[in-house]
């Protein structure tokens, strides 16, 4: 039988019945162990033989881990192994979480998401992860479980570097939680890859507006992806929005701050002196179709 090179590794498959137990095998060898939820990203890994785990612990099929739930005062929780087709599609996320319905919807192509999973992208800590920056935005919070019991990580203080997060030996993501989002508020992502669907991004730029007590009457949170080691916030073009009324001047100066924000690295898809172009362009559009969409809920 033909078999692709270098191929997949062998590997032990395991099917825990609870949380507690998949945690126990995580940790007994956390070097040599992976937790298995959609696997998009984890065996094409393994194929290219960047990675080589001899337990592969399958976590998808536990209590909660496919879950959508919206709590009016908590919030909503989408369980960690929720399919980005799932999140996008989900009427309650595109109606009331419409940023993360975006970003979900632009990773890879439609039967890649139909396996990829919203933990997943996070947990790959990938600076190009399309979900990121509107997790960032949205203020998630990861909810993590491990030998301790359970633990929440928000989502700022989850990237840690590329390909490295706060997840500890031991634990797995369950879930990932986001409050309500502020009355009146409006989102968009922006993702520029080589071609038009199914790309790595070269840069994205996700956004978020809503009015408030500001000097300007509004807020802006602006998150990055691929223009710096982890998912990136804009804090000094926030402020400048914040600041300033909202319109094409102000949209502009709180592009270039973004795009100062950016700290980019050349790479086999594009320059560093493109991606902080990108940034800045992408930025300016985002904060225009933001506002456009604000005018006319009010």
């Amino acid at each position: 039988m033909y078999m692709p090179s270098p191929g997949l590794p062998e590997f032990d498959y395991v099917k825990p019945t609870s949380l507690a137990e998949a945690s126990r095998i995580l940790a007994e060898r956390p070097d040599r162990t992976r937790p298995l939820m959609g696997g998009t990203d984890l065996f094409v890994r393994m194929r290219d033989g960047l990675v080589r785990p001899a337990k592969m612990v399958d976590v998808k099929h536990l209590p909660g881990m496919q879950a959508i739930r919206l709590d009016e005062e908590e919030g909503l929780t989408i369980g960690a192994a929720t399919t980005l087709n799932q999140v996008a599609g989900h009427p309650v996320v595109q109606t009331r979480y419409p940023l993360l319905a975006e970003a979900a919807n632009s990773v890879a192509s439609y039967q890649i998401r139909n396996r990829a999973t919203l933990g997943g992208n996070l947990c790959n800590a990938s600076p190009a992860a399309d979900t990121a920056p509107a997790t960032l935005l949205l203020e998630g919070t990861m909810v993590l479980y491990g030998p301790g019991g359970e633990r929440f990580v928000p989502a700022e203080d989850f990237f840690l570097g590329p390909g490295t997060t706060a997840i500890r030996p031991g634990e797995v993501m369950t879930a990932i939680r986001f409050p309500i989002p502020p009355a009146g508020s409006a989102g968009r992502y922006l993702k520029l890859g080589r071609n038009k669907a199914g790309d790595l991004a070269i840069a994205g730029v996700a956004v978020l507006g809503f009015p408030n007590g500001t000097p300007s009457g509004h807020s802006f949170r602006i998150g990055l992806a691929s223009v710096g080691p982890v998912p990136l916030r804009a804090p000094q073009a926030e402020q400048a929005l914040a600041a300033n009324p909202p319109g094409e001047e102000s949209f502009m100066l709180a592009a270039e701050k973004a795009m100062d924000a950016a700290a980019p690295i050349d790479d086999v898809r594009a320059s560093a002196a493109y991606r902080e172009a990108m940034v800045r362009r992408l930025t300016f559009r985002a904060l225009r179709d933001v506002w456009a969409q604000m005018e006319e809920g009010k």
